[in-house]
């Protein structure tokens, strides 16, 4: 049976400094990244709430324009 030895010195990364940890990681996400849907209605000077999504609403183009 072979038997490994932990190694007394562990060689890590210094990340203690924020620039440090963003250099490393492996993905980011920020506001930026995020996109919000607009929903559209056919019609003209229409605007019609979401039941299910509260503070979402559906707008004709006319009203996207706005």
């Amino acid at each position: 049976m072979i038997t490994g030895k932990y190694p007394s010195l562990r060689l890590r990364r210094n990340r203690k400094a924020d620039w440090t940890r963003r250099l490393v990681e492996e993905s980011s996400l920020s506001s930026n990244d995020l996109i919000l849907p607009i929903f559209l209605i056919d019609g003209k000077n229409r605007i019609q709430s979401i039941k299910t999504m509260p503070g979402v609403f559906r707008y004709s183009i006319d009203k996207l324009s706005k």
